[in-house]
């Protein structure tokens, strides 16, 4: 679905995604693993057509249509969603109005308010409160929420267990899990390598802007030195 082909891109004359090439097929969960710094917001913003960065080369083709050049509601609109690192959440709108931003709330097919309700109990109890009013995880939910208003087929997820508890980071685990049986694709940028390893088919390792190491999730896990070698981790 998602082909991503040498692609570079970055801010002014610093190159920071340089020559990466990906896929993400349907209903795939793919994990996109590095140490920070290593270009992979850049990488996910570059997708999505949001500037900065600046796509200098290479092609991002969603369904064998480029992408390169549209913005961001232009890509939208064919049904790729993100959730932003830091949620980028309105402070003074609650939950409802976050939710129905594009969508009605009256609207009763794809996902709906009420659906995103009954994977998220949380937010129906905090429904009237204010962005800024809600917790951590609360805030992940409804930014997680909010992207599938618009009846994605991919989501883009840039470090969504970032400052959660490891109680929420199961959850979104398993969030995550629920929705890949539901058929959506998902592009996952993620700094706790367990917890990417956990609900992904494969895994693409970044390094300074570049691909330096690729394959299935299960495999990888066994892979200690690749981990050791370029995420520090073992």
């Amino acid at each position: 679905m998602l082909e991503i082909r040498d692609l570079h891109s970055g801010y002014g004359e610093a190159q920071v995604v340089r020559g990466v090439s990906l896929d993400v097929g349907e209903g795939e969960v793919v994990a996109l693993l590095g140490r920070n710094g290593m270009g992979k917001t850049t990488l996910i913003r570059s997708i999505m057509g949001l500037t900065p960065p600046r796509v200098t080369g290479g092609s991002v083709r969603w369904r064998g249509h480029d992408l390169v050049g549209l913005t961001p509601h232009e890509i939208a609109g064919r049904k790729i969603a993100i959730v932003p690192q830091g949620r980028r959440l309105f402070p003074s709108l609650s939950v409802i109005e976050h939710l129905t931003m594009l969508k009605g709330a009256r609207v009763k097919t794809g996902w709906t308010v009420e659906r995103v309700f009954g994977i998220f109990p949380r937010l129906a109890e905090r429904r009237n409160h204010r962005g800024g009013q809600l917790s951590g995880g609360e805030r992940q939910m409804l930014a997680v929420g909010r992207a599938l208003m618009i009846d994605p087929d991919l989501i883009l997820m840039d470090e969504p267990s970032e400052g959660l508890a490891p109680v929420m980071v199961q959850h979104l685990e398993s969030i995550v899990l629920d929705l890949k049986r539901e058929g959506l694709s998902i592009l996952l940028v993620e700094q706790n390598l367990y917890s990417a390893l956990a609900v992904a088919d494969r895994v693409y390792i970044l390094e300074t802007g570049k691909v330096v190491h690729q394959g299935d999730a299960k495999v990888m896990a066994q892979q200690t030195e690749t981990l050791m070698k370029h995420l520090g981790v073992h």
